[in-house]
């Protein structure tokens, strides 16, 4: 079960949305021949990847920002750039390019924080794009709540796309991961539940003074929560069931 498009259509190319795509995949691609030299590739990853103990021993914190370039595996890069290009190009949209790109960043930052506060002693490395776009995440849930999302539905044989409001599926997601960050011991590794919660809290505080500028609660009473223009329209092609034998 995960997104696959929304019906928010954005009003100009999204570039910088663009261009993160295209660096995350052309430095995964850049890095892929380690990928089967573990020994490799987690001298690499201490070089450049975030982990908590570094910095708590006073070093290595260029790995806030360049750990958000880094992905441990092709479903972990598919996934984070399927999920910056659903919620990216809206975001990017109404900030504008380059306050989009600055609000990325101190989103990814922020979220490598939380990843630290959280395991400060850790020395399990800590890649991924996820808690930048967990920002954007956050700050496409403020500014539309209400816009269409498809929910690709998978039950062993059935496929359905399921349309549902995107406060629904990002208040999921939220929750989910704050159910992952409570229940998962401290140093077991996995996926960083504290980075995607606090990137995805950082967006909302950080897009509240566009969405005051835009009008606030004035803003969600004109759109009703819903993008302020029609939607995407897509065709809808019937996904056939297959049979048991």
């Amino acid at each position: 079960m995960f997104p696959i498009r929304d019906h928010n259509p954005s009003g100009r190319a999204p570039y910088v949305t663009w261009m993160l795509i295209a660096a995350n995949i052309g430095i995964f691609l850049s890095t892929w021949h380690l990928h089967g030299d573990q020994r490799a590739l987690f001298a690499f990853y201490a070089d450049w990847a975030l982990v908590p103990a570094f910095i708590s021993d006073g070093q290595g914190y260029t790995g806030l920002f360049t750990s958000m370039f880094l992905h441990g595996g092709l479903a972990h890069l598919g996934g984070n750039m399927l999920f910056l290009f659903i919620f990216g190009d809206n975001v990017e949209d109404e900030m504008g390019h380059v306050p989009y790109l600055l609000f990325y960043l101190a989103c990814g930052l922020g979220a490598g924080l939380a990843h630290y506060f959280s395991e400060p002693f850790s020395n399990i490395p800590t890649v991924g794009a996820s808690g930048a776009i967990a920002g954007v995440m956050g700050g496409y849930l403020l500014l539309f709540p209400k816009a269409r999302v498809d929910i690709l539905v998978i039950l062993i044989v059935v496929f359905r796309v399921i349309p549902l409001p995107a406060w629904i599926v990002l208040a999921l997601w939220f929750g989910m991961q704050l159910f992952g960050g409570f229940g998962t011991p401290a140093g077991a590794g996995g996926v960083a539940y504290w980075a995607h919660a606090g990137g995805f809290a950082l967006g909302i505080a950080l897009t509240v003074p566009l969405w005051r500028r835009l009008g606030g609660p004035r803003f969600w009473a004109r759109t009703h929560g819903h993008p302020p223009h029609p939607d995407a329209r897509y065709s809808t092609t019937r996904i056939p069931r297959v049979p048991r034998r």
